[in-house]
Protein backbone atom coordinates (compact mmCIF):
# COMPACT_ATOMS: atom_id res chain seq x y z
CA UNK A 1 0.00 0.00 0.00
CA UNK A 2 1.45 3.62 -0.90
CA UNK A 3 1.36 5.30 2.41
CA UNK A 4 2.41 8.70 3.47
CA UNK A 5 3.15 8.45 7.03
CA UNK A 6 2.93 11.55 8.80
CA UNK A 7 4.89 11.96 12.13
CA UNK A 8 1.80 11.25 15.07
CA UNK A 9 1.73 14.04 17.25
CA UNK A 10 0.90 13.41 21.09
CA UNK A 11 0.40 15.24 23.67
CA UNK A 12 0.69 13.90 27.03
CA UNK A 13 -2.85 13.43 28.44
CA UNK A 14 -2.31 11.61 31.73
CA UNK A 15 -3.63 14.63 33.90
CA UNK A 16 -6.59 15.66 31.56
CA UNK A 17 -10.09 13.82 31.82
CA UNK A 18 -10.25 11.54 28.87
CA UNK A 19 -14.18 12.63 28.63
CA UNK A 20 -12.90 15.89 27.30
CA UNK A 21 -11.14 14.38 24.53
CA UNK A 22 -13.06 13.92 20.85
CA UNK A 23 -11.85 11.87 17.57
CA UNK A 24 -12.36 12.54 14.34
CA UNK A 25 -12.30 10.22 11.64
CA UNK A 26 -11.73 11.80 7.85
CA UNK A 27 -12.28 9.65 5.23
CA UNK A 28 -11.32 11.44 1.94
CA UNK A 29 -10.69 10.48 -1.59
CA UNK A 30 -7.03 11.10 -1.51
CA UNK A 31 -6.13 10.92 2.58
CA UNK A 32 -7.42 9.11 5.35
CA UNK A 33 -6.79 11.30 8.42
CA UNK A 34 -7.32 10.73 12.55
CA UNK A 35 -7.45 13.71 15.14
CA UNK A 36 -8.02 13.69 18.18
CA UNK A 37 -8.40 16.89 20.29
CA UNK A 38 -10.15 18.73 22.67
CA UNK A 39 -12.75 21.86 22.91
CA UNK A 40 -12.40 24.48 25.54
CA UNK A 41 -14.69 27.19 25.18
CA UNK A 42 -13.25 29.63 22.13
CA UNK A 43 -10.46 27.29 21.96
CA UNK A 44 -9.07 23.97 20.07
CA UNK A 45 -5.80 21.76 21.04
CA UNK A 46 -4.59 19.13 19.50
CA UNK A 47 -3.72 15.83 20.90
CA UNK A 48 -2.75 13.66 18.29
CA UNK A 49 -2.79 13.40 14.24
CA UNK A 50 -2.63 10.74 11.58
CA UNK A 51 -2.50 11.00 8.51
CA UNK A 52 -2.29 7.78 5.66
CA UNK A 53 -1.97 8.30 1.54
CA UNK A 54 -4.52 5.83 0.97
CA UNK A 55 -5.76 6.82 -2.34
CA UNK A 56 -9.60 5.45 -2.31
CA UNK A 57 -10.73 8.03 -4.72
CA UNK A 58 -8.17 6.85 -7.07
CA UNK A 59 -9.80 2.90 -6.69
CA UNK A 60 -13.20 3.82 -8.33
CA UNK A 61 -13.56 2.11 -11.28
CA UNK A 62 -15.38 2.88 -14.93
CA UNK A 63 -18.76 1.31 -13.15
CA UNK A 64 -18.06 3.70 -10.27
CA UNK A 65 -17.39 0.64 -7.95
CA UNK A 66 -14.42 0.49 -5.26
CA UNK A 67 -11.84 -2.00 -6.18
CA UNK A 68 -11.00 -4.59 -4.34
CA UNK A 69 -6.96 -2.97 -3.86
CA UNK A 70 -8.58 0.25 -2.69
CA UNK A 71 -10.87 -1.14 -0.03
CA UNK A 72 -8.07 -3.33 1.00
CA UNK A 73 -5.81 0.08 1.41
CA UNK A 74 -8.76 2.15 2.85
CA UNK A 75 -9.47 -1.21 6.07
CA UNK A 76 -5.80 -1.48 6.41
CA UNK A 77 -5.45 2.45 7.79
CA UNK A 78 -8.88 1.90 9.62
CA UNK A 79 -7.33 -1.21 11.62
CA UNK A 80 -4.31 1.31 12.24
CA UNK A 81 -6.66 4.15 13.37
CA UNK A 82 -8.59 1.83 15.78
CA UNK A 83 -5.91 1.07 17.63
CA UNK A 84 -5.59 4.56 18.28
CA UNK A 85 -9.24 4.68 19.43
CA UNK A 86 -9.69 1.95 21.86
CA UNK A 87 -9.42 3.85 24.94
CA UNK A 88 -11.74 6.65 23.66
CA UNK A 89 -15.70 5.63 24.08
CA UNK A 90 -17.87 4.95 21.20
CA UNK A 91 -19.90 8.44 21.70
CA UNK A 92 -17.03 10.84 21.61
CA UNK A 93 -15.46 9.74 18.40
CA UNK A 94 -17.01 10.24 14.88
CA UNK A 95 -16.20 8.72 11.79
CA UNK A 96 -17.00 10.62 8.30
CA UNK A 97 -16.68 10.08 4.32
CA UNK A 98 -16.70 12.12 1.70
CA UNK A 99 -16.80 12.03 -1.94
CA UNK A 100 -15.25 8.66 -3.14
CA UNK A 101 -17.81 6.94 -0.99
CA UNK A 102 -20.60 9.08 -2.09
CA UNK A 103 -19.72 8.09 -5.82
CA UNK A 104 -19.01 4.39 -4.87
CA UNK A 105 -22.07 2.02 -6.23
CA UNK A 106 -20.37 -1.00 -3.84
CA UNK A 107 -20.01 2.13 -0.75
CA UNK A 108 -22.61 0.01 1.41
CA UNK A 109 -21.00 -3.40 0.62
CA UNK A 110 -17.22 -1.50 2.22
CA UNK A 111 -18.84 0.63 4.66
CA UNK A 112 -20.45 -2.79 6.30
CA UNK A 113 -16.93 -4.02 6.59
CA UNK A 114 -15.02 -0.51 7.32
CA UNK A 115 -17.56 -0.17 10.51
CA UNK A 116 -16.50 -3.98 11.25
CA UNK A 117 -12.91 -3.06 11.63
CA UNK A 118 -13.18 0.43 12.52
CA UNK A 119 -15.65 -0.51 15.68
CA UNK A 120 -18.18 2.58 14.76
CA UNK A 121 -20.25 4.20 12.55
CA UNK A 122 -19.46 5.99 9.71
CA UNK A 123 -21.57 8.89 8.15
CA UNK A 124 -21.27 9.32 4.26
CA UNK A 125 -21.57 13.40 4.38
CA UNK A 126 -22.99 15.27 2.10
CA UNK A 127 -20.97 17.95 -0.43
CA UNK A 128 -22.48 20.54 1.57
CA UNK A 129 -22.55 19.15 4.86
CA UNK A 130 -19.03 18.59 4.17
CA UNK A 131 -18.62 22.27 3.14
CA UNK A 132 -20.42 23.24 6.32
CA UNK A 133 -17.82 21.43 8.22
CA UNK A 134 -14.96 22.50 6.88
CA UNK A 135 -16.51 25.73 7.77
CA UNK A 136 -16.86 25.08 11.21
CA UNK A 137 -13.28 23.99 11.56
CA UNK A 138 -11.61 27.08 9.85
CA UNK A 139 -14.18 29.52 12.07
CA UNK A 140 -13.09 27.85 15.44
CA UNK A 141 -9.43 27.73 14.59
CA UNK A 142 -8.92 31.20 12.40
CA UNK A 143 -11.58 33.23 13.95
CA UNK A 144 -12.61 36.40 12.24
CA UNK A 145 -15.96 38.34 11.91
CA UNK A 146 -15.05 39.74 8.30
CA UNK A 147 -17.17 37.92 5.50
CA UNK A 148 -14.55 35.59 3.83
CA UNK A 149 -14.28 32.64 0.85
CA UNK A 150 -13.46 29.19 1.94
CA UNK A 151 -12.04 26.55 -0.66
CA UNK A 152 -11.58 22.97 -0.50
CA UNK A 153 -9.87 21.33 -3.17
CA UNK A 154 -9.96 17.21 -2.17
CA UNK A 155 -9.44 14.12 -3.99
CA UNK A 156 -12.49 14.25 -5.88
CA UNK A 157 -14.55 17.11 -4.83
CA UNK A 158 -14.38 20.97 -4.24
CA UNK A 159 -16.46 22.91 -1.53
CA UNK A 160 -16.56 26.74 -2.10
CA UNK A 161 -18.13 28.21 0.95
CA UNK A 162 -19.46 31.55 1.87
CA UNK A 163 -19.24 33.06 5.78
CA UNK A 164 -19.22 34.81 8.15
CA UNK A 165 -17.80 34.92 11.96
CA UNK A 166 -19.31 30.95 12.69
CA UNK A 167 -22.20 31.07 10.32
CA UNK A 168 -22.20 29.47 6.87
CA UNK A 169 -24.07 31.78 4.40
CA UNK A 170 -23.68 29.95 1.48
CA UNK A 171 -22.15 26.39 0.59
CA UNK A 172 -21.64 24.49 -2.55
CA UNK A 173 -20.11 21.00 -4.03
CA UNK A 174 -18.67 20.11 -7.06
CA UNK A 175 -17.61 16.57 -8.02
CA UNK A 176 -14.04 17.65 -9.69
CA UNK A 177 -10.88 17.09 -7.44
CA UNK A 178 -7.13 16.69 -7.81
CA UNK A 179 -7.29 12.94 -7.69
CA UNK A 180 -10.13 12.69 -10.65
CA UNK A 181 -8.99 15.57 -12.59
CA UNK A 182 -5.37 14.11 -12.77
CA UNK A 183 -6.59 10.50 -13.32
CA UNK A 184 -8.81 11.70 -15.87
CA UNK A 185 -6.27 14.38 -17.64
CA UNK A 186 -2.84 13.44 -16.89
CA UNK A 187 -3.41 10.07 -16.53
CA UNK A 188 -0.25 8.84 -18.39
CA UNK A 189 1.67 11.40 -16.29
CA UNK A 190 2.06 13.31 -19.40
CA UNK A 191 2.00 17.34 -18.43
CA UNK A 192 1.38 18.99 -21.21
CA UNK A 193 -0.32 22.89 -22.01
CA UNK A 194 -3.28 21.22 -23.70
CA UNK A 195 -4.00 18.72 -21.02
CA UNK A 196 -3.87 21.74 -18.20
CA UNK A 197 -6.28 23.71 -20.47
CA UNK A 198 -8.85 20.61 -21.02
CA UNK A 199 -8.61 20.25 -17.01
CA UNK A 200 -9.26 23.94 -16.74
CA UNK A 201 -12.26 23.76 -18.82
CA UNK A 202 -13.88 21.29 -16.90
CA UNK A 203 -13.27 22.53 -13.62
CA UNK A 204 -14.79 26.01 -15.02
CA UNK A 205 -18.05 24.76 -16.36
CA UNK A 206 -18.68 22.71 -12.56
CA UNK A 207 -17.83 26.45 -10.97
CA UNK A 208 -19.33 28.79 -13.35
CA UNK A 209 -23.24 28.42 -12.35
CA UNK A 210 -22.29 29.81 -8.71
CA UNK A 211 -19.93 32.17 -10.12
CA UNK A 212 -22.54 35.05 -8.92
CA UNK A 213 -22.87 33.19 -5.41
CA UNK A 214 -19.29 33.79 -4.70
CA UNK A 215 -18.48 36.96 -6.39
CA UNK A 216 -15.68 39.26 -5.03
CA UNK A 217 -17.99 42.14 -3.36
CA UNK A 218 -19.49 38.93 -0.56
CA UNK A 219 -16.16 38.18 1.09
CA UNK A 220 -12.97 40.29 2.01
CA UNK A 221 -10.65 37.22 2.19
CA UNK A 222 -10.04 34.39 0.50
CA UNK A 223 -9.04 31.03 2.55
CA UNK A 224 -7.71 27.48 1.15
CA UNK A 225 -8.49 24.55 3.20
CA UNK A 226 -6.66 21.31 1.84
CA UNK A 227 -4.00 19.30 1.34
CA UNK A 228 -3.84 21.25 -2.37
CA UNK A 229 -3.98 24.44 -0.93
CA UNK A 230 -1.21 23.89 1.66
CA UNK A 231 0.84 21.94 -0.74
CA UNK A 232 0.77 24.66 -2.93
CA UNK A 233 1.07 27.65 -0.36
CA UNK A 234 4.58 25.75 0.84
CA UNK A 235 5.85 25.20 -2.57
CA UNK A 236 5.35 28.79 -3.35
CA UNK A 237 6.72 29.98 0.09
CA UNK A 238 10.47 27.80 -0.52
CA UNK A 239 10.69 29.11 -3.47
CA UNK A 240 10.10 32.62 -2.76
CA UNK A 241 7.85 32.66 -5.48
CA UNK A 242 5.37 34.46 -3.18
CA UNK A 243 5.48 34.31 0.74
CA UNK A 244 2.92 31.18 1.01
CA UNK A 245 0.21 33.36 -0.93
CA UNK A 246 -1.34 31.54 -3.97
CA UNK A 247 -2.02 34.26 -6.77
CA UNK A 248 -3.01 33.34 -10.03
CA UNK A 249 0.16 34.50 -10.99
CA UNK A 250 2.22 31.89 -9.14
CA UNK A 251 -0.16 28.99 -9.75
CA UNK A 252 0.76 30.20 -13.77
CA UNK A 253 4.04 29.93 -12.62
CA UNK A 254 4.01 26.26 -11.02
CA UNK A 255 1.88 24.89 -14.46
CA UNK A 256 4.76 26.12 -16.74
CA UNK A 257 7.26 24.57 -14.37
CA UNK A 258 4.80 21.25 -14.87
CA UNK A 259 4.73 21.74 -18.68
CA UNK A 260 8.92 21.96 -18.71
CA UNK A 261 9.22 19.14 -16.82
CA UNK A 262 6.56 16.83 -18.97
CA UNK A 263 5.73 14.15 -16.54
CA UNK A 264 4.66 13.78 -12.85
CA UNK A 265 8.27 11.50 -12.64
CA UNK A 266 10.45 14.29 -13.96
CA UNK A 267 8.57 16.91 -11.67
CA UNK A 268 11.09 18.28 -9.19
CA UNK A 269 10.03 21.74 -7.22
CA UNK A 270 11.26 22.66 -4.31
CA UNK A 271 9.11 21.63 -1.49
CA UNK A 272 6.47 19.33 -3.40
CA UNK A 273 6.64 16.19 -1.91
CA UNK A 274 6.99 13.02 -3.57
CA UNK A 275 3.08 12.04 -2.22
CA UNK A 276 1.81 14.85 -4.02
CA UNK A 277 3.29 14.59 -7.29
CA UNK A 278 0.91 12.38 -8.80
CA UNK A 279 -2.67 14.89 -7.68
CA UNK A 280 -1.06 18.18 -7.99
CA UNK A 281 -1.81 18.95 -11.97
CA UNK A 282 -5.34 18.43 -11.69
CA UNK A 283 -5.55 20.65 -8.17
CA UNK A 284 -3.22 23.02 -9.79
CA UNK A 285 -6.22 23.16 -12.60
CA UNK A 286 -8.82 23.72 -10.27
CA UNK A 287 -6.70 26.39 -8.10
CA UNK A 288 -6.46 28.74 -11.22
CA UNK A 289 -9.47 28.01 -12.41
CA UNK A 290 -11.04 28.70 -8.96
CA UNK A 291 -9.01 32.06 -8.08
CA UNK A 292 -9.30 33.24 -11.91
CA UNK A 293 -13.31 32.61 -11.85
CA UNK A 294 -13.97 34.00 -8.63
CA UNK A 295 -11.88 36.75 -8.77
CA UNK A 296 -9.76 36.09 -5.87
CA UNK A 297 -6.35 37.85 -6.10
CA UNK A 298 -4.68 36.06 -3.14
CA UNK A 299 -5.57 33.07 -1.59
CA UNK A 300 -4.11 31.80 2.30
CA UNK A 301 -3.82 28.63 3.46
CA UNK A 302 -6.43 28.14 5.85
CA UNK A 303 -6.05 26.47 9.72
CA UNK A 304 -8.91 24.20 10.09
CA UNK A 305 -10.23 21.79 8.33
CA UNK A 306 -12.83 19.09 8.04
CA UNK A 307 -11.55 16.94 10.45
CA UNK A 308 -11.46 19.78 13.21
CA UNK A 309 -14.90 20.76 12.27
CA UNK A 310 -16.54 17.31 12.89
CA UNK A 311 -14.63 17.36 16.52
CA UNK A 312 -16.24 20.49 16.54
CA UNK A 313 -19.66 20.07 15.74
CA UNK A 314 -19.30 16.77 17.87
CA UNK A 315 -18.22 18.76 20.91
CA UNK A 316 -21.54 20.67 20.36
CA UNK A 317 -23.60 18.01 19.90
CA UNK A 318 -22.49 16.66 22.98
CA UNK A 319 -23.00 19.72 24.63
CA UNK A 320 -26.56 19.98 23.41
CA UNK A 321 -27.38 16.53 24.70
CA UNK A 322 -25.81 17.34 28.43
CA UNK A 323 -28.23 19.91 28.33
CA UNK A 324 -25.19 22.41 28.58
CA UNK A 325 -26.63 24.34 25.28
CA UNK A 326 -30.12 24.69 23.51
CA UNK A 327 -29.75 23.14 20.50
CA UNK A 328 -26.95 21.14 17.80
CA UNK A 329 -27.25 22.77 14.78
CA UNK A 330 -29.96 19.61 13.47
CA UNK A 331 -32.38 20.66 16.15
CA UNK A 332 -31.97 24.62 14.07
CA UNK A 333 -32.24 22.20 10.87
CA UNK A 334 -35.43 20.29 12.14
CA UNK A 335 -36.91 23.32 12.99
CA UNK A 336 -36.39 25.41 9.52
CA UNK A 337 -37.77 22.34 7.56
CA UNK A 338 -41.22 22.45 9.53
CA UNK A 339 -41.60 26.01 8.72
CA UNK A 340 -40.23 25.34 5.15
CA UNK A 341 -42.63 23.26 4.59
CA UNK A 342 -45.81 23.90 6.15
CA UNK A 343 -45.52 20.98 8.71
CA UNK A 344 -48.49 21.10 11.34
CA UNK A 345 -46.24 21.43 14.15
CA UNK A 346 -48.52 20.51 16.60
CA UNK A 347 -49.59 17.54 15.70
CA UNK A 348 -46.01 16.57 15.40
CA UNK A 349 -45.16 17.70 18.58
CA UNK A 350 -48.44 14.98 19.65
CA UNK A 351 -46.71 12.03 18.04
CA UNK A 352 -43.10 13.07 19.00
CA UNK A 353 -44.52 13.01 23.08
CA UNK A 354 -46.71 9.79 22.49
CA UNK A 355 -43.71 7.80 20.61
CA UNK A 356 -41.04 9.10 22.66
CA UNK A 357 -42.74 8.11 26.04
CA UNK A 358 -43.36 4.47 24.13
CA UNK A 359 -40.08 4.09 23.24
CA UNK A 360 -38.60 4.92 26.85
CA UNK A 361 -41.19 2.58 28.33
CA UNK A 362 -39.77 -0.45 26.60
CA UNK A 363 -36.43 0.46 27.66
CA UNK A 364 -34.39 -0.74 24.53
CA UNK A 365 -31.04 -1.23 24.90
CA UNK A 366 -30.35 1.48 21.97
CA UNK A 367 -28.19 4.47 21.91
CA UNK A 368 -29.19 7.97 22.70
CA UNK A 369 -28.84 9.17 19.27
CA UNK A 370 -31.42 6.14 17.73
CA UNK A 371 -34.07 7.97 20.13
CA UNK A 372 -33.33 11.52 19.02
CA UNK A 373 -33.50 10.28 15.33
CA UNK A 374 -36.85 9.00 16.37
CA UNK A 375 -37.95 12.40 17.58
CA UNK A 376 -37.18 14.26 14.58
CA UNK A 377 -38.60 11.86 12.41
CA UNK A 378 -41.79 12.31 14.25
CA UNK A 379 -41.16 16.01 14.13
CA UNK A 380 -40.88 15.49 10.10
CA UNK A 381 -43.09 12.52 9.48
CA UNK A 382 -45.93 14.66 7.28
CA UNK A 383 -43.07 16.55 5.22
CA UNK A 384 -44.15 14.77 2.51
CA UNK A 385 -47.99 16.41 2.69
CA UNK A 386 -46.50 19.28 0.90
CA UNK A 387 -46.23 17.64 -2.26
CA UNK A 388 -49.37 15.25 -1.49
CA UNK A 389 -52.17 13.86 0.74
CA UNK A 390 -52.27 10.50 -1.16
CA UNK A 391 -49.29 8.08 0.25
CA UNK A 392 -47.47 10.96 2.02
CA UNK A 393 -45.10 8.95 3.85
CA UNK A 394 -43.75 7.48 0.48
CA UNK A 395 -43.23 10.99 0.01
CA UNK A 396 -41.86 11.80 3.28
CA UNK A 397 -39.38 9.05 3.19
CA UNK A 398 -37.74 10.76 -0.35
CA UNK A 399 -37.49 14.29 1.09
CA UNK A 400 -35.83 13.35 3.83
CA UNK A 401 -33.54 11.01 2.23
CA UNK A 402 -32.69 13.27 -0.33
CA UNK A 403 -32.82 17.02 0.96
CA UNK A 404 -29.94 18.87 2.21
CA UNK A 405 -29.67 18.51 5.77
CA UNK A 406 -27.49 21.04 7.67
CA UNK A 407 -25.64 19.02 10.39
CA UNK A 408 -27.21 15.37 8.88
CA UNK A 409 -24.74 12.62 7.27
CA UNK A 410 -26.38 11.27 4.04
CA UNK A 411 -26.62 8.03 6.72
CA UNK A 412 -28.20 8.93 9.15
CA UNK A 413 -31.08 10.54 6.28
CA UNK A 414 -31.27 6.93 5.01
CA UNK A 415 -32.18 5.62 8.16
CA UNK A 416 -35.01 8.44 8.91
CA UNK A 417 -36.17 8.18 5.61
CA UNK A 418 -36.79 4.07 6.03
CA UNK A 419 -38.65 5.06 9.55
CA UNK A 420 -40.98 7.85 8.38
CA UNK A 421 -41.65 5.23 5.23
CA UNK A 422 -42.35 2.62 8.00
CA UNK A 423 -45.16 4.87 9.51
CA UNK A 424 -48.24 3.46 7.61
CA UNK A 425 -49.59 0.89 5.53
CA UNK A 426 -47.61 -2.35 5.36
CA UNK A 427 -44.20 -3.62 6.69
CA UNK A 428 -42.91 -5.64 3.76
CA UNK A 429 -41.53 -2.17 2.43
CA UNK A 430 -38.96 -2.02 5.11
CA UNK A 431 -38.66 -5.83 5.85
CA UNK A 432 -34.40 -5.84 5.40
CA UNK A 433 -34.29 -3.50 7.68
CA UNK A 434 -36.69 -4.64 10.59
CA UNK A 435 -33.91 -7.84 10.73
CA UNK A 436 -32.73 -5.03 13.22
CA UNK A 437 -34.72 -5.81 16.13
CA UNK A 438 -33.87 -1.99 17.59
CA UNK A 439 -34.88 -0.76 13.99
CA UNK A 440 -38.14 -2.72 14.69
CA UNK A 441 -39.18 -1.12 17.91
CA UNK A 442 -38.88 1.96 17.12
CA UNK A 443 -40.91 1.62 14.11
CA UNK A 444 -43.29 0.25 16.77
CA UNK A 445 -43.52 3.36 18.32
CA UNK A 446 -43.62 5.59 15.66
CA UNK A 447 -46.55 3.79 14.37
CA UNK A 448 -48.49 3.79 17.74
CA UNK A 449 -47.54 7.74 18.18
CA UNK A 450 -49.53 8.15 14.34
CA UNK A 451 -52.74 5.96 15.30
CA UNK A 452 -52.92 6.93 19.23
CA UNK A 453 -52.79 10.87 17.36
CA UNK A 454 -54.10 10.22 14.05
CA UNK A 455 -57.45 11.83 15.08
CA UNK A 456 -55.92 14.83 15.63
CA UNK A 457 -58.08 15.49 18.85
CA UNK A 458 -56.46 17.77 21.71
CA UNK A 459 -59.62 16.29 23.62
CA UNK A 460 -58.31 13.93 26.74
CA UNK A 461 -57.94 10.67 25.09
CA UNK A 462 -56.75 7.26 26.99
CA UNK A 463 -52.65 6.95 27.38
CA UNK A 464 -50.92 3.92 25.78
CA UNK A 465 -49.01 1.49 27.70
CA UNK A 466 -46.25 -0.06 25.81
CA UNK A 467 -44.07 -3.15 27.87
CA UNK A 468 -42.29 -5.65 26.10
CA UNK A 469 -41.58 -9.42 27.50
CA UNK A 470 -38.45 -11.02 25.83
CA UNK A 471 -37.28 -9.51 22.43
CA UNK A 472 -40.35 -9.70 20.55
CA UNK A 473 -43.28 -9.52 22.37
CA UNK A 474 -45.07 -5.97 22.67
CA UNK A 475 -47.68 -5.33 25.20
CA UNK A 476 -50.37 -2.36 24.80
CA UNK A 477 -52.92 -1.52 27.48
CA UNK A 478 -54.06 1.88 28.12
CA UNK A 479 -55.18 3.95 30.74
CA UNK A 480 -57.54 4.95 32.69
CA UNK A 481 -58.52 1.88 31.62
CA UNK A 482 -62.44 3.10 32.57
CA UNK A 483 -62.21 4.78 29.51
CA UNK A 484 -62.99 3.11 26.23
CA UNK A 485 -60.70 3.66 23.18
CA UNK A 486 -62.47 5.11 19.99
CA UNK A 487 -63.81 1.92 17.67
CA UNK A 488 -61.76 3.55 15.18
CA UNK A 489 -58.69 3.67 16.94
CA UNK A 490 -59.15 -0.07 18.04
CA UNK A 491 -60.24 -0.92 14.56
CA UNK A 492 -56.69 0.55 13.33
CA UNK A 493 -54.57 -1.37 16.31
CA UNK A 494 -56.30 -4.56 15.48
CA UNK A 495 -54.85 -4.08 12.01
CA UNK A 496 -51.29 -2.96 13.60
CA UNK A 497 -51.25 -5.79 15.05
CA UNK A 498 -52.15 -8.32 11.79
CA UNK A 499 -49.41 -5.86 10.27
CA UNK A 500 -46.63 -7.63 12.72
CA UNK A 501 -48.09 -10.99 12.52
CA UNK A 502 -48.01 -10.82 8.91
CA UNK A 503 -44.06 -9.77 9.31
CA UNK A 504 -43.32 -11.89 12.05
CA UNK A 505 -40.96 -9.91 13.44
CA UNK A 506 -42.72 -8.83 16.47
CA UNK A 507 -45.91 -9.96 18.51
CA UNK A 508 -48.12 -6.90 19.56
CA UNK A 509 -50.92 -8.09 21.92
CA UNK A 510 -53.51 -5.62 22.93
CA UNK A 511 -55.14 -5.34 25.90
CA UNK A 512 -58.60 -5.46 25.24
Amino acid sequence: MHNECVTTTRTPTASASPSGLLAAVDMGSNSFRLEIGRVVGARYRRVEYLKRTVRLGAGLDADSRLTDEAADRGLACLTEFAAHLQELPRAQVRAVATQTLREASNRDEFLQRAQQVLGLPIEVISGREEARLIYAGVAHLQPSGEPRLIADIGGRSTEPVLGQGRRPLAAESFPVGSVGLSMRYFADGALTAPAFRAAQIAAGAEFEEVLETFAPGRWVEALGSSGTAGAVSQVLLQTGVTDGRITPQALAWMIERCIEAGHVDRLDIEGLRDDRRAVIPGGLAILYTLLTHFGIEAMLPAKGALRQGVIVDLHERLAAARGTRVHDVRDHTVGALQIRFGIDTAQAARVRAVALALHDAVSLDDEAQSRRELGWVCDLHEIGMSLSHHDYHRHSAYILSNLDAPGFSQSQQRRMGQLVLAQRGGLRKIEAGLQDLSFAWRVLCLRLAVIRCHARDTGRLPELLLSRRGDRTALLSWRPARVSISPRTLHLLHEEAQAWQRAGVLQLDLGD
